[in-house]
């Protein structure tokens, strides 16, 4: 008998039929002699719908208020999921996240995961019960409901296997596991067996839209071995787990895009000790993720400094940005969303010159401009015009030789 924590996506429970699909899933690995934890996130586009509700009422809503109401399409689903299960004649109960030991700091819409105690999830799985939890939520220190941002339910299923010491953890989507590449975008991808953590992690933070980044960096960090797999068959996934030797031999393992990228420029700043140091620790009390960076020195003293930051965070960075010129001395914001992130990631990039080279005449030979570059040990991410991301993202794979 194995502890099994697996999670549903919003696509896996978005209608009735398919949660009664995921409940006789479950079942089954009950039937098997298994205990089963159940995280499930919001039905597909429910969240969506609810955002769009706050920002027709409010514009710039307050973060408290919509983690509340957020929070809703979670629970809705367990409940849903628990019926289900009730309906197979298999014991079942629903938790919120705070039911389940979840306890965050108090920053609403992003918060960070302190402890989790698992509440009763073992005495219930004691009485031969599936408990179903719901993802994405937690609970501060004040008793207010906290969300952990969008994706979040991969963070709280990875967070339940290790507090409760699980077996096996499952992540099941609508796809088939880890790709080259996102299938819609480039159709020859193909999935990859295994990958490493920090593979797995660069894919997610550059764009990849399998996994949340912190979710796959809590699973490194405490050594969570996770599956990512479909939900609508029996097919083997991809198992994300430390890196072996083995991976080195693949130069290039995938190619990511991310589409929900603005380019922030601060133009005429002063040209002196200090004046990046004001904008980022800024940006950073503003809790805004910066990826890409770039100054230039212009004539006269004065520099430009760009960088990148994702499309729902760009009124906080530009306002952020805006209240500290003055003490920088100066300068104007502007920003741009039609740009696209471009990344390649592998580790065996370690071991390997040329990587850089290789997809800089890719984008050449396809009359794809380069806007902004940013490296890491294991990953070239470039920035170009979003009207050029499908066929440069196809170009890339295919270049690198990734296609099936």
């Amino acid at each position: 008998m194995a502890l099994i924590v697996q999670k549903y996506g919003g696509t896996s429970v978005k209608d009735v039929d398919r949660i009664q699909n995921v409940a006789r899933r479950i079942k089954g690995f009950v039937d098997q002699g298994h205990q089963v934890v159940v995280v499930v996130s919001a039905r597909g586009g429910v969240t969506n719908e609810l955002v769009d509700r706050a920002k027709t009422i409010n514009p710039q809503p307050a973060e408290r208020e919509m983690d509340m109401l957020l929070a809703c399409g979670e629970q809705e689903t367990i409940a849903l999921t628990a019926m289900a299960l009730h309906s197979l004649g298999q014991p079942a109960v629903s938790r919120l996240g705070h039911q389940a030991g979840f306890v965050t700091d108090g920053e609403h819409t992003r918060a960070r995961i302190i402890d989790i105690t698992g509440g009763d999830i073992k005495d219930r799985l004691a009485m031969g019960e599936v408990v179903i939890v719901a993802g994405f939520q937690g609970q501060n220190s004040h008793g207010e409901i906290t969300t952990l941002g969008r994706g979040g339910s991969d963070l709280s299923a990875v967070a339940l296997a290790a507090g409760l010491k699980a077996d096996l953890c499952q992540i099941f989507t609508d796809v088939d596991g880890v790709y080259t590449a996102d299938p819609r975008v480039v159709p020859n991808a193909r999935k990859i067996n295994e990958i490493s953590y920090e593979e797995m992690l660069e894919l997610a933070s550059m764009g990849s839209k399998v996994m949340q980044a912190r979710s796959v960096e809590f699973a490194q960090k405490h050594g969570v071995i996770f599956e990512v797999r479909s939900s609508f068959n029996d097919q083997p996934g991809t198992i994300v787990k430390a890196e072996v030797p083995s991976m080195e031999d693949v130069v290039v393992s995938g190619v990511a895009l991310d589409k929900n990228q603005a380019k922030i420029t601060v133009s005429d700043l002063p040209d002196k000790p200090g004046t990046a140091a004001l904008v980022f620790k800024a940006l950073g009390e503003a809790n805004v993720i910066v990826d890409m960076i770039v100054q230039n020195v212009s004539r006269g003293g004065q520099a430009n400094l760009t960088f990148t930051v994702p499309k729902d965070d760009v009124h906080r960075a530009t306002g952020a940005v805006e209240k500290v010129l003055q003490q920088a001395g100066g300068g104007t914001v502007n920003y741009t969303g039609d740009i696209a992130k471009l990344s390649v990631v592998g580790v065996g990039m370690r071991s390997h010159a040329g990587v850089a080279a290789t997809l800089f005449d890719i984008l050449a030979a396809n009359s794809v401009n380069i806007q902004m570059i940013s490296t890491s040990e294991i990953r070239i991410s470039v920035a170009i015009d979003l009207e050029d991301a499908p066929k440069a993202t196809q170009a890339v794979h295919d270049g690198f030789g990734l296609s099936a």
